[in-house]
C-alpha cells in the first residue's frame, strides 16, 4: 500500500512538472532576442513597450505573428543621428485573404511619445493580390538636449511598433512574417549644439515590491539583471554623445578659407595705388 502512495506521488509531481513547462516557454518566446538557428538576429518581436525586443543598429529582426497582432523592438541612437526604420510585411496567401490591408509602422522614443517621420511610408496599403507590403520611417536628427516642453528627439532608447490598422475582419488571425532594420546615418555628435543629456533608457521591467525584513534571493537578483538586460537596447558604439565630431567643422574651415581668398583678392586689387610721395624739389 506504501509502495501504490509513493507511485502516485511521483507520477503527481510528473505531471505537474510537465503542465507548467509549456507555460514557461510561452513567456519567453515572445521576446526572445537570439534565433532558434544559433544566429545573433532576433526571431520573435515583443507584444508591448515592456516585452520589446532589442536590437542593434543595422541589425535585421524577424518575426512571425498574426494578423492584428502588435509587434514591438528597441533600438539605441545617440545625439547627432538620423535614424530610419525599415519593415517588410510578407502577407499571408492571397486565396486566403478577403481584401486590402493597411499596415502602420510607429517610431517612440524612450519617454513613449510617438516621433514625426520626416520622410518615408509610415502607412502603407495592400491589395488581395500583393505579396508584401514595405514600409519606413526616418526621424529627424536625434539632439543632444531639448527644451521641456519640447518634442524633439532625444539620445537614448527607440520603439519600433508594427501592427494593422484596416483589414476585413475575416482576415484576422492569419499568419505573417516581418522584417525589421533600424539603421542611423552620424550628421554631428554633441558638440554640434553645446549640451549633453543623460540617454533616455527607463527600466523596462518594473521589480517586485518585498517586505522591509524580507532578504534578497541571490537567484532572483540574477536571473531579473539578465531578463532586464535582454530587452534594454545596448548602447551605440560612437556612445550616447555620437562621438567628437560636427558639421561645425566644415563651415568653419571653409568660412576661413573664403575669407582669405577675400583678403589676398582685396589686396592684389589695390596694391600699387597707394601714397606716392612726391618727387623732391632740386
Amino acid at each position: 500500500m506504501r509502495a501504490l502512495r509513493t507511485a502516485g506521488a511521483a507520477f503527481a509531481l510528473c505531471a505537474a512538472l510537465l503542465a507548467t513547462a509549456p507555460v514557461a516557454a510561452a513567456d519567453a518566446s515572445p521576446s526572445a532576442t537570439a534565433g532558434t538557428d544559433g544566429s545573433d538576429e532576433p526571431t520573435e518581436a515583443g507584444t508591448g513597450f515592456r516585452t520589446a525586443t532589442a536590437i542593434e543598429q543595422g541589425q535585421t529582426a524577424t518575426a512571425s505573428a498574426s494578423v492584428g497582432d502588435y509587434l514591438y523592438w528597441v533600438f539605441p541612437a545617440a545625439a547627432g543621428q538620423v535614424p530610419t526604420v525599415k519593415a517588410t510585411v510578407k502577407l499571408p496567401e492571397a486565396q486566403t485573404r478577403h481584401g486590402r490591408t493597411t499596415w502602420q509602422l510607429d517610431v517612440y522614443d524612450g519617454l513613449r511619445r510617438r516621433q514625426a517621420c520626416t520622410s518615408g511610408s509610415q502607412t502603407a496599403t495592400a491589395t488581395q493580390q500583393d505579396a508584401s507590403v514595405d514600409l519606413s520611417c526616418r526621424l529627424r536628427r536625434v539632439r543632444p538636449w531639448s527644451e521641456a516642453w519640447a518634442n524633439d528627439p532625444l539620445p537614448g532608447s527607440y520603439y519600433i511598433r508594427l501592427t494593422v490598422v484596416n483589414l476585413p475582419e475575416q482576415d484576422l488571425g492569419l499568419s505573417f512574417t516581418t522584417e525589421i532594420t533600424a539603421s542611423t546615418r552620424d550628421v554631428g555628435g554633441k558638440h554640434a549644439e553645446g549640451g549633453e543629456l543623460s540617454p533616455l533608457t527607463p527600466a523596462v521591467r518594473a521589480g517586485a515590491t518585498q517586505a522591509p525584513d524580507a532578504e534578497p534571493s541571490p537567484d532572483a537578483s540574477e536571473s531579473s539583471a539578465e531578463d532586464a538586460s535582454s530587452h534594454t537596447a545596448a548602447e551605440p558604439n560612437g556612445g550616447w554623445g555620437s562621438g567628437w565630431w560636427s558639421d561645425r567643422w566644415v563651415w568653419t574651415v571653409v568660412g576661413g578659407a573664403l575669407g582669405a581668398l577675400a583678403g589676398v583678392g582685396g589686396y592684389a586689387l589695390t596694391r600699387g595705388r597707394g601714397f606716392r610721395r612726391p618727387p623732391a624739389a632740386e
